[in-house]
Order: structure tokens, then C-alpha cells, then sequence
């Protein structure tokens, strides 16, 4: 009997599954990540302070190459490639520091590339950005001593963006390597940040001392738990809270979704504008969760809502629109609600791009 309810279940998922592949023309995740991709492809650096290469760029070309790999594009694969290679010689003045949260989740991309063509250049170099997020250096300030002391990476502060930027190159680092202590101290990080940042209603505050539900900023989150939740192995301690924390959100999204399929800068406040990096930053944890069997079927029809909300904002040079521009914490509403909005930035390019390559994987 069980074998039976089990195979009916499984049925199920799989039907849901496909109808996440089942879009009109001008809508197909193919059409569409292969439009941002393209358009990444020629586009001038994202650079921090106008010297480094920064993390919205990182995101961008990770999920540019996780499509190209998922359609089999060697094509696309070989141009991002070499938008990388001059990062080894004309551009190596544009590597970023270690020394940031912001600046290490760089490593990812080398990492992501060692993966695609096993060139040990792309293994030496990620690396050195995974291991010196948990190596203090002499010049970290006593707080930052603290967490390491702790073992949590010295770059911690509670942020909510942090959840992408620590999971997604420990989590690389350990795919590449076996060794369990990059995703094992990971997921010591993930419960931590959600211990001390996510409310009862499922979302997080942006920091400790900023009360608010910052859309993009909850994004990462939720794209935190379903990166570091799709290679966590089932023996890990924290993956049961990890798991908790992670559904608890998408339920609290499924509730906060908009009838236009979006979700808001503010994630709880209906009156603000809807914001596209974040809502597509919530589909994309949907789609995995999906994938996966974490999430339940009801969830296909928000997922497939958003996506054709999120498509119908791209407009005709493949630039996202209404994209939150970079935002630091501040305590103060209002704040959130007048953030300028962006065309075309790569914070809202980056997640599409995952959208895309999920909604495509087997």
C-alpha cells in the first residue's frame, strides 16, 4: 500500500514538474535565458568603487553559464568563458579583494568554470576566495575575531544578503573539493542567520536593527536556503532547521504574492511597488523546491504566475526593469519605498538567469 501511495505521489510531482516547462512562445524559459544571456555576454563590468569586479556581475555570469550548460549551448559556454579570461592577465587588477562578504562570493564563479572544463587555473583561484572567508586576518577587527572564534566565518554581520554570498562559494568549494567542512561550516552559518533573523511569519528582517522586510534582501535568503539545501548531504545536523526555515518562508511568500504575480519591495506592504529582483529571486527557490520534492504541488501555479509576471518586464533590448538599485540597511520605511529603480542592472538580470537555467534542468 505504501509503495502505491508512493508512486501515485511521485506521479504527481513528476506532471507538476512538467507543466513548469509548459510556457507560450515569447515566455519559454529558453527563449528567454537565452535573450539575457546574450545580452550579459558583451556587457561592460559591474565594478565596485569602478575597481572590482562585483558580486551582481558574479551573479549574472554564473547563471548565464548554468543555462548555457543546461541547453548544451558550447557555444555560449566558450563566449563566457572568454568574457573570464583577460580576469587572468589584462584584467587582474579587476580580481576583487578577500576581505568582504561581498568580495569572496567571487570565488563561486572560477569555481563554476573549474567545474565546466576541469582547467586548474579556475580551481586555484576560487579556492583561494572559499578558504580566506574563514582565514582571519591579522588586521580583522575584535568583532570580526569573535565570530571566527565562534566558527563562523569572520566575515559575518547579520545581513541577509550574506546567506547568498557565504553559501554560494562554500557550497561551490565543497562540490569541487568532497570536503565536507566547507558545506558543514556553511550550514552552521545558515542556522545562525536564520536564528537571529527570520520572524515568525516566515520572512526576515534585514538586519537586527532594521525591522523590515526588504524584498531583494529576502531574496537572498531564499535563494541561500535552496542553493545550500540542493547539495547539503541528508546526514548534515542542521539540514532539518535548515529545511524548516526555508519552508516556512515559501509559505509565507506563497501568502504575500501579489495578483500580478509579483512581490513587493516590501514584501508585507501592499501599497509599495512591485520589485522585480526579488520576486524573481523568490521564483527561483520556488522552482527548485519544486524540482526537488520539497514543495508541494500548489506552488506550481505561483511559480508559473511570476514567471509570466517577471517576462512581461523585459523589454525589448533584454534589460529587466523596476530593479531595487544596491541598498544598505537603513531603519527607516520610507527609505525602502523611494529606492531609485534600475534598467538592465545585474541584480535583476542574475536571477532570471536562474529562473531560466532551473526551469530547464532535468
Amino acid at each position: 500500500m505504501l509503495v502505491i501511495v508512493f508512486c501515485a505521489f511521485f506521479q504527481v510531482m513528476c506532471a507538476k514538474k512538467n507543466e513548469l516547462k509548459d510556457f507560450p512562445h515569447g515566455y519559454t524559459p529558453q527563449e528567454i535565458g537565452l535573450l539575457l544571456s546574450e545580452r550579459f555576454v558583451p556587457s561592460e563590468h559591474f565594478l565596485h568603487r569602478k575597481q572590482w569586479i562585483h558580486y551582481p556581475e558574479v551573479c549574472a555570469h554564473l547563471g548565464a553559464l548554468r543555462f548555457a550548460g543546461n541547453i548544451n549551448n558550447e557555444l555560449l559556454i566558450y563566449k563566457l568563458q572568454n568574457r573570464f579570461e583577460p580576469l587572468f592577465s589584462s584584467e587582474v587588477d579587476k580580481l576583487p579583494p578577500k576581505n568582504h562578504v561581498d568580495m569572496n562570493m567571487f570565488g563561486s564563479l572560477p569555481l563554476e568554470l573549474y567545474k565546466i572544463t576541469h582547467d586548474q587555473r579556475y580551481y586555484d583561484l576560487g579556492m583561494t576566495y572559499a578558504d580566506s572567508q574563514w582565514e582571519v586576518p591579522e588586521e580583522a577587527s575584535k568583532e570580526e575575531k569573535n565570530w571566527a572564534d565562534k566558527g563562523y566565518s569572520w566575515q559575518t554581520r547579520l545581513w541577509i544578503d550574506d546567506m547568498y554570498m557565504i553559501t554560494i562559494v562554500q557550497s561551490q568549494a565543497y562540490l569541487v573539493t568532497g570536503d565536507r567542512k566547507y558545506i558543514d561550516r556553511t550550514a552552521r552559518q545558515m542556522v545562525l542567520y536564520l536564528d537571529e533573523l527570520q520572524m515568525p511569519n516566515g520572512l526576515f528582517y534585514h538586519a537586527p536593527d532594521v525591522p523590515f522586510y526588504w524584498g531583494r534582501g529576502n531574496g537572498w535568503m531564499a535563494a541561500g536556503m535552496a542553493e545550500l539545501l540542493g547539495v547539503l548531504p541528508a546526514v548534515n545536523p542542521d539540514r532539518a532547521r535548515i529545511m524548516e526555515g526555508y519552508v516556512t518562508m515559501m509559505r509565507s511568500l506563497k501568502k504575500f504574492q501579489g495578483e500580478d504575480g509579483m512581490w513587493k519591495q516590501l514584501v508585507d506592504d501592499p501599497e509599495c511597488w512591485s520589485e522585480t529582483s526579488g520576486s524573481a529571486m523568490f521564483t527561483y527557490a520556488m522552482i527548485v523546491g519544486v524540482n526537488n520534492g520539497w514543495l508541494d504541488a500548489s506552488y506550481v501555479p505561483v511559480v508559473k504566475n511570476a514567471w509570466m509576471a517577471l517576462v512581461s518586464y523585459i523589454n525589448e533590448e533584454g534589460d529587466m526593469t523596476e530593479i531595487c538599485v544596491g541598498t544598505n540597511k537603513k531603519n527607516d520605511r520610507q527609505y525602502y519605498y523611494d529606492r531609485p529603480r534600475m534598467i538592465g542592472d545585474f541584480h535583476g538580470q542574475a536571477p532570471m538567469l536562474w529562473c531560466a537555467a532551473e526551469l530547464i534542468s532535468d
